[in-house]
């Protein structure tokens, strides 16, 4: 029996040192994702993704673009709630890492803090949905696509036993789907946190999606954002256009920008794209994209994104939320209240596109603000505070 029992420990020996052998690089993932957040190292995590998970590059362009430079302080206020702020306070205060303003092809204010630099490349989180849209414009424009009104099963049968089984693309990009997804941050056992981990321990993106059963409201009466809605609109474009995200992304958007320096995507480890914040690439480059939606999506004499997509996209057209919300909501981008042709992309912990078509002004923060989803000393989201402080900078330059 000794003999038994001691056999029985050796082989439990060699399987958990098998284990740990074959899971080493998820069990340091998932260490690494447990603090990835942590105060004292949220900085530096956030300008080097590529440590913690699977990515797949994407080089430099051989002809970069250069911005002109012109530079001019920023204002030295703004009006929030009706007080007077330094917006040098202001941006220590939402922890910025980054804050650059475009005007037209002309770098009119660019800083880093927090002891980053202009060649970091920084996550995007949500910022990405927005360049999912664009590369949907382009799947439509060439057919592809049918119909905004087709079905998720129309292209991705296996989700008909899933809660997509009735949700349009249009939707899906509305943030309408009515999945049944739990978006809290703060809550460990929220869905999206669920999902971290799971990317965390090897699962697939993919299988992640399909497992979700459950419909919180039929599709389209309400918007109720969930990030796993990107996931599918990047699924569904594999589907339709046969090609791998990572594909459509440089040959429809990365080789069109001239971007300055490399970037890359978050993977699953099958090397699926984690499409709905993911993204990573320099501020600059962040910029290009923006410039390339204030002016109609064209860009070097090129019509890249169809001008009626970015029209449309940019505009609200998302039923009503089913929580109160300042902000309307588009194909994938956000819509300020009383919004004057402007619109923003926008990514947890204090990442913003901001684009103002009429200014001729783009606006990108960076930053690595643990307290983002709570409201500020003046009783405002910094979100909220964030497209005031981008409208104010605006008007500011374009007088």
């Amino acid at each position: 029996m000794k003999r038994i029992i001691i056999g029985l420990l050796v082989v439990l020996l060699i399987i958990g040192i098998a284990a740990a052998v074959i899971k080493g690089p998820q069990v340091k993932r998932a260490l690494a994702v447990k603090h990835l957040f942590d105060y004292d190292r949220i900085v530096a995590n956030f300008s080097n993704m590529d440590k913690v998970f699977p990515v797949q590059r994407y080089a430099a362009s051989e002809n970069p673009h250069v911005w002109g430079k012109t530079p001019e302080d920023l204002p030295e206020f703004v009006t929030l709630g009706g007080e007077q702020v330094r917006l040098t306070d202001w941006l220590e205060e939402t922890d910025t890492t980054a804050f650059l303003v475009i005007r037209g092809n002309d770098i009119v204010f660019e800083d880093y803090y927090k002891g980053t630099h202009a060649d970091d490349r920084r996550i995007s989180w949500s910022m990405s949905k927005s360049f999912v849209s664009a590369i949907f414009g382009t799947a439509l424009e060439r057919g592809e696509i049918s119909s905004l009104d087709d079905k998720v099963t129309d292209y991705i049968p296996e989700m008909a036993d899933s809660a997509y089984s009735d949700a349009t693309l249009l939707n899906v990009l509305n943030m309408s789907s009515g999945v049944g997804f739990n978006e809290d941050y703060m809550d460990q056992d929220s869905d999206i946190n669920r999902m971290g981990r799971a990317i965390a321990w090897g699962d697939s993106m993919d299988g992640f999606s399909r497992s979700l059963k459950v419909q919180d409201r039929a599709p389209g009466t309400a918007r109720h954002y969930v990030s796993i809605d990107t996931h599918i609109l990047g699924m569904v474009l594999r589907s339709a256009t046969g090609e791998t995200f990572h594909e459509l992304f440089e040959t429809r958007l990365w080789s069109k920008l001239g971007a300055s320096h490399s970037g890359y995507y978050i993977t699953d480890e099958g090397g699926v794209a984690f499409v709905l914040g993911g993204l990573n690439m320099t501020t600059r480059d962040y910029a290009l994209f923006g410039a390339l939606f204030r002016d109609g999506g064209k860009w070097n004499g090129e019509q890249v994104v169809p001008a009626d997509w970015v029209a449309a996209s940019t505009a609200k057209s998302a039923p009503s939320p089913d929580i109160a919300d300042p902000f309307d909501y588009g194909y994938q981008w956000w819509v300020p209240e009383n919004a004057d042709g402007d619109f923003y992309a926008n990514g947890i912990y204090g990442q913003t596109i901001y684009i103002n078509p009429k200014a001729n002004i783009v606006i990108v923060k960076n930053s690595a603000d643990r307290e983002f989803t709570e409201a500020g000393p003046r009783g405002m989201s910094p979100k909220h505070e964030g497209v005031l402080v981008s409208q104010q900078i605006s008007e500011h330059y374009s007088r």
